[in-house]
């Protein structure tokens, strides 16, 4: 909708999109990026509990959408620190997972091993409770979303071949 014509819908690459007649502009929907991160400490895993919707109550990695202007692995030190007050060091790239779940739209996480560098828990509007948990607690929380449901799976499996 560039020329500010009324859209239409077409066939376009075998999916129905909608199209702009006057101007050939074509509408593509892109997924939702977020990026967060995953924080380790004496074998156990840093959690926040949301205090807002969707999932409020829930329990997730600190993460959040990466803005247009900032890479992801820059959005995650962000996000780590808004959220927990830990100031962070990306470590490494952990994992990309795709979600379909969210009702703000479906996304990929990008979801880096962080180091905390200095700082304390800092509970603040988007964190109700910010909380370190061994594997043996995690099975009896309510995680927030598939992205954050695989990446505890993953951190579990890893951390089970560990101890072996």
């Amino acid at each position: 909708m560039k020329c500010g014509s009324p859209m239409g819908v077409h066939i376009i690459e075998n999916k129905p999109r909608e199209f702009c007649p006057i101007c050939n502009w074509i509408y593509y929907p892109q997924l939702k990026v977020t990026a967060g991160v995953l924080v380790e400490a004496e074998s156990k895993m840093l959690l926040i509990q949301r205090a807002k919707e969707p999932w409020r109550g829930f329990w997730c990695l600190p993460a959040g959408y990466v803005e247009n202007d900032e890479s992801p692995r820059d959005a995650a030190e962000r996000e780590g620190f808004e959220e927990t007050g830990f100031s962070l060091r990306i470590d490494c790239l952990r994992g990309i997972y795709y979600y379909d779940d969210d009702p703000r739209g479906n996304g990929i996480l990008i979801l880096y091993s962080a180091s905390i560098l200095g700082g304390e828990i800092n509970e603040n509007e988007e964190a109700m409770s910010t909380k370190f948990y061994k594997p043996s607690e995690l099975e009896k929380l309510k995680l927030a979303g598939k992205a954050h449901k695989r990446a505890v799976a993953d951190w579990l499996k890893i951390s089970k071949e560990k101890s072996i």
